[in-house]
């Protein structure tokens, strides 16, 4: 039985008939035609391309995250105003991604334990020689040299304190996600010499600007499909109500609640009175309350009753003794 087609290849098909890929033609008799001579189109490829696309939802919230962050990092690390921000994502083949990067000046392959394959850091090669003459001092008012040959490998060691902060923020962005601690592997000027999926597999490229003063150029972060396809639905439900109530700002406001000082009364008794009579006090009156001075204190935290306790004194100092908790069904 033949294969039926969804919603999405039925889609597709149409793209292709409108572009021209697909012939709608028919040459002769209806029982013979001739082919066109157009190019084949897979269909259920383009279905999954799609799909790749589709399936790792909410991640431009972690990069859109991550670019803030980095570009914090590197404002403190190079003392000057540095600007990060996200220019897209798109979906590649693992080859045709690094075929396309003839401008990559440094590629750090990074590890995201402890999810497997990992993910690469791809800087181009302007902002490689840029980098290194700012953090070696050179200002940014002056045009950096761009030699006309890959990084060093002197140059590379200066870049790894700054992938090594990606490698921070990186773990920031994913916190309310998952717990990663990434690290450098190695970094490359080479792009044969680096691997961590197959030639076929997809990969999700996220493309970020960077600007320090009047100098600016381009970075990647590169993270195949089979390494966020464990934290996929947790991506999903980032937004959602639950997601936030488990989310990092979720504990860090519990933890700050907890530092909040507080006001606790020791309350003996209460009583009623007119204000009429409460602005008639005078040194030495007298006013009954009541309470029994065999029962427990009332204990208010902000005002509410929370325990019960018994006075006495502790090193010559007045102190109270709880002796139980208020409970609100009694």
């Amino acid at each position: 039985m033949e294969s039926i087609l969804n919603k999405e290849q039925i889609a597709e098909l149409l793209i292709g008939i409108k572009s021209g890929q697909v012939s709608t033609d028919l040459k002769g008799d209806t029982s013979s035609f001739d082919q066109e001579n157009v190019s084949p189109l897979n269909l259920f490829q383009m279905a999954v391309s799609s799909e790749s696309r589709q399936r790792i939802p909410n991640l431009d919230i972690i990069l859109d995250n991550f670019a803030t962050n980095f570009g914090i990092s590197l404002t403190n690390q190079l003392q000057k105003n540095v600007t990060i921000t996200r220019i897209g994502i798109e979906t590649f083949k693992f080859k045709e991604y690094l075929l396309s990067q003839k401008d990559a000046g440094a590629i750090a392959v990074l590890g995201l334990d402890p999810l497997k394959n990992g993910a690469l850091m791809v800087i181009d090669t302007e902002l490689c020689f840029a980098l290194v003459e700012i953090m070696l001092g050179a200002s940014i008012d002056i045009a950096p040299l761009q030699p006309d040959r890959k990084p060093t490998t002197i140059e590379l060691n200066v870049l790894k304190s700054t992938v090594s902060k990606a490698c921070t923020d990186i773990d920031k962005a994913f916190v309310q996600i998952i717990e990663l601690k990434s690290s450098i592997v190695k970094i490359e000027s080479n792009s044969r010499l680096v691997s961590i999926v197959d030639a076929d597999s997809d990969v999700l490229s996220g493309t970020f600007q960077i600007k320090v003063g009047p100098l600016s150029g381009n970075f990647d972060l590169v993270f195949p499909v089979a390494t966020l396809d464990p934290v996929r639905e947790q991506l999903r439900d980032l937004l959602t109500v639950k997601t936030i109530q488990q989310s990092g700002w979720h504990d860090l406001i519990l933890k700050e609640i907890e530092k909040m000082s507080t006001t606790i009364i020791a309350q003996s008794g209460t009583i009623t009175l007119p204000v009429r009579e409460v602005v008639e006090f005078k040194k030495g009156d007298i006013i009954d309350i009541d309470y029994d001075p065999n029962s427990p204190l009332k204990i208010l935290v902000e005002e509410s009753l929370k325990y019960f306790a018994v006075p006495g004194t502790i090193s010559g100092k007045k102190a109270i003794h709880l002796t139980g908790v208020y409970d609100q069904g009694e």
